[in-house]
């Protein structure tokens, strides 16, 4: 029976947990959710994640809310991405910590205040300070992948999955890859993995589709 995976293709949480499934090769179908219409604000969807986000797992009985615990199950789950040794797993989890602080939890509220706020609501104060922020902690994942091709192991973990959640999103959030040489080559081989899609491919819902 395939997962079910609560997503919308505008999400970079919702699209690790979905690359997360592609790359571990899981039967898994999205269900889309309508969030800019208020979709995760409903009843029925509180119900089910009283956290009001996405993304949601479904495997049968288990429901499972927040990108790096669904990436988890989906990894222990499949024996894959995971890293090779207790060590390795430790520093996963890192990597995957260090991205909900530093990265995603910094780059998707950027992208958000940049491209999804009305304008008028926008702050350049706010965006200069994250976007500082998101300099800074790519700074550390360029001085990480120096000489290296993976972030947390010899091969690639849900750890490179996490950190780069967000950073294959067209909109402008001051993310430029050419700045990043390590990170730039470093996506190109996440993209050159068998099964990789862009989050607009691999999900329902884009910008073009509210257009």
């Amino acid at each position: 029976m395939s997962m079910k995976l609560h997503c919308f293709g505008e999400s970079g949480n919702a699209y690790k947990a979905a690359l997360t499934l592609t790359l571990a090769d899981q039967a898994w179908e999205p269900v889309y959710v309508d969030f800019f219409n208020g979709a995760t604000r409903t009843p029925e969807f509180l119900a089910l994640n009283i956290m009001g986000e996405v993304p949601v797992l479904e495997d049968g009985d288990v429901i499972l809310t927040q990108s790096g615990v669904i990436q988890d199950y989906i990894s222990s789950k499949s024996g894959k991405l995971g890293g090779k040794s207790a060590a390795e797993r430790r520093e996963v989890l890192r990597w995957m910590f260090f991205d909900n602080h530093k990265v995603s939890g910094v780059a998707g509220g950027l992208r958000f205040n940049m491209n999804f706020l009305p304008e008028a609501k926008r702050s350049a104060d706010v965006i200069g300070f994250m976007a500082m922020r998101l300099k800074s902690a790519l700074k550390v994942m360029e001085t990480q992948l120096d000489g290296r091709d993976w972030l947390a192991s010899d091969e690639i973990t849900i750890a490179d999955i996490a950190c780069a959640g967000y950073l294959f999103y067209p909109e402008e959030f001051t993310f430029d890859r050419k700045a990043f040489p390590h990170i730039d080559r470093w996506l190109d081989a996440i993209a050159a993995q068998p099964g990789w899609k862009h989050p607009y491919d691999l999900m329902p819902g884009s910008p073009a589709d509210r257009a």
